[in-house]
């Protein structure tokens, strides 16, 4: 794509970028000098690691003394800490390469692991081999390490390999493909951009404010750091003279207009006669159905944001529009970039979620079993869109919650439910998603290192009754009466003639919170679980309100909001019954 404009900055725009970047070093997101030294030293400490246990696979194979001497296995980094731009107690994405006769499950998911797990220094060690991308988690004296393991066709690795050759890639199966091109992605990204100190300021502006709006999340159906890396970069190629503060306020003005599912591209797609298919909508019918390609630049050339569903790219859209409409008020002198990063009103947003309980004996299994969990939720996502034929939307949080109080281990996620704005439902107006959820929970109780006291609760929540932990310091936000609304400071919106109006989030809450409605009357069920099959002999403990004594259903109920006000351009709520099937 060619640029669209080769324009440098102004002298306003210099002094908007000196305030941005101050934003961003007082908001911590920034490591200091000593926690980079210690990152230095981890992986100085984990390479020689990786060196020994090589040479000592190397040995027990039977190799000559020589082999063993020469023998070597190397890391490398990419990801935020590879492209410069991650933050304090970010963690550190590492792949290890190794010889062929090294592989991935039992040299390195076996022998690696309990190398690893028998050193002090380790802790929260957590073996994923059966993901997309193999990896194994675990902390470092407290550095937290993502490790990936790819074998290449090579007796003896050297210590300069080339990775960003294509011939790395022959005769390897494709997680080692994968697990490979996060390097080599990373590297052509810092290729590819035209200034990689104004891609890395604007990086980190763009990951931060994503965090911010709680759409920073891949394995929930948002984007990741890769993702955001490459619209970054997109926006700096059609940029290429611009400074962050220039190329934040461009990155919402192209987003908000790209016409998805057009795909985001930095470079033409490479073919090549390794055999590997490259993402292709003319050639792939599976590859016609992603909805927000964002393409890879290494071969094979792959849509890094396949997770994406309607719902969640309906919410970034939401997004990519606020964003836009503050740098627009920033651009004319109304706004603060501080107004860029306000926080997402994610428990104001909505008058019903899901909440999804998840539950273990102690701390150690509710950290793999939470894992599992938090990698299925998006094909909850998939499962309501696909039952409701895209008439309800979902919005998954990306972030866990626990409430400290409770004396067992345990952590939840939510979802928050609206209908399509402008759909209609049929079947006097009800969505039953009772099989949905159920379907959802058989799947969650397949996983293969499922252990007694695991256990997951889907349950429906009104605003109202959404549990005191997730809001800050454990108090709801106090309600403004609409007959008396307060000034806010960080107000963007003005109308024709100029007057001020609450920004598009609060005024979306002050209309929910508008006259009572009928999901505000007193006598309503409350919060109860849905059916699923349940495990035996599980070790659960007792959550209140989550263990039914008879068997219940969920059902979306969509009704009219009878006495609401009549000028609000807000669908009817959503409720969502609990009915007994005893």
């Amino acid at each position: 794509m060619k640029p669209i404009s080769y324009a440098g900055p102004t002298t306003v725009d210099v002094h908007r970028n000196a305030h941005l970047e101050k934003l961003l070093r007082d908001s911590g997101v920034y490591e200091g000098a000593e926690e980079t030294a210690k990152r230095e030293e981890v992986l100085r400490r984990l390479d020689q690691i990786i060196k020994d246990w090589v040479k000592q696979l190397t040995r027990q194979k039977g190799y000559t003394e020589k082999m063993v001497e020469e023998a070597n296995g190397i890391i490398r980094t990419f990801g935020s800490y590879r492209l410069g731009v991650h933050g304090p107690n970010a963690d550190i994405d590492t792949l290890c390469i190794g010889p062929s006769y090294v592989n991935r499950e039992h040299d390195f998911f076996s022998i690696l692991h309990n190398i690893l797990l028998g050193m002090e220094e380790v802790s929260d060690l957590q073996p994923i081999d059966d993901a997309h991308v193999p990896v194994m988690k675990f902390k470092f004296q407290g550095i937290s390490i993502d490790l990936l393991y790819a074998s290449v066709s090579l007796l003896i690795v050297p210590e300069d390999l080339d990775i960003s050759h294509n011939s790395v890639l022959y005769n390897t199966d494709d997680k080692t493909v994968r697990s490979l091109n996060g390097c080599r992605v990373a590297d052509q990204i810092l290729k590819l951009v035209p200034n990689v100190e104004n891609f890395c300021t604007t990086l980190r502006c763009l990951k931060f404010w994503a965090k911010r709006r709680g759409v920073y999340s891949n394995v929930t159906g948002f984007l990741g750091g890769v993702n955001w890396a490459l619209l970054v970069a997109q926006v700096c190629q059609l940029y290429p003279n611009a400074i962050p503060s220039m190329l934040v306020s461009r990155f919402f003005r192209v987003y908000t207009h790209w016409r998805w599912p057009n795909p985001v591209m930095l470079c033409p797609i490479e073919e090549d006669d390794l055999g590997f298919s490259v993402w292709d909508p003319r050639k792939w019918a599976r590859d016609r159905t992603h909805l927000m390609p964002i393409i890879t630049p290494a071969y094979p050339c792959m849509n890094s944001s396949y997770n994406v569903s309607a719902s969640t790219l309906h919410v970034m859209v939401e997004q990519f529009h606020f964003g836009n409409k503050v740098c627009e008020e920033i651009e004319l002198n109304r706004a603060n970039w501080s107004a860029l990063f306000e926080p997402c009103l994610f428990f104001e947003s909505y008058k019903n979620y899901l909440q999804v309980d998840v539950i273990a004996a102690d701390a150690d299994d509710l950290l793999a079993w939470r894992g599992w969990v938090e990698s299925r939720l998006r094909f909850l996502t998939l499962k309501i869109e696909r039952d409701t034929e895209g008439t309800l939307q979902c919005h998954p949080f990306p972030k866990e919650y626990a409430d400290t109080s409770k004396p067992f281990s345990h952590c939840a996620f939510f979802m928050g439910l609206q209908r399509q704005p402008g759909v209609k439902v049929q079947d006097n107006n009800q969505f039953d998603i009772r099989g949905t959820v159920d379907e959802f929970k058989q799947e969650i109780n397949s996983y293969s290192h499922w252990r007694p006291g695991m256990d997951i609760f889907v349950s429906h929540v009104r605003r109202r009754e959404l549990p005191t932990y997730v809001f800050p310091q454990g108090h709801r936000r106090q309600r403004q009466l609409r007959h008396a609304p307060q000034p806010s400071a960080t107000t963007l919106n003005r109308d024709a003639q100029g007057s001020v109006s609450p920004s598009p989030e609060r005024r979306s809450k002050r209309k929910h919170d508008d006259a009572r409605t009928v999901d505000d009357e007193p006598g309503n069920l409350k919060k109860q679980a849905s059916v699923s099959p349940q495990r035996p002999e599980t070790a659960s403990p007792v959550i209140q309100g989550l263990t039914p004594e008879a068997p219940l259903q969920l059902k979306v109920v969509m009704d009219s909001e009878d006495g609401a006000n009549t000028e609000s351009m807000q669908p009817p709520a959503i409720r969502l019954s609990l009915e007994s099937t005893a």
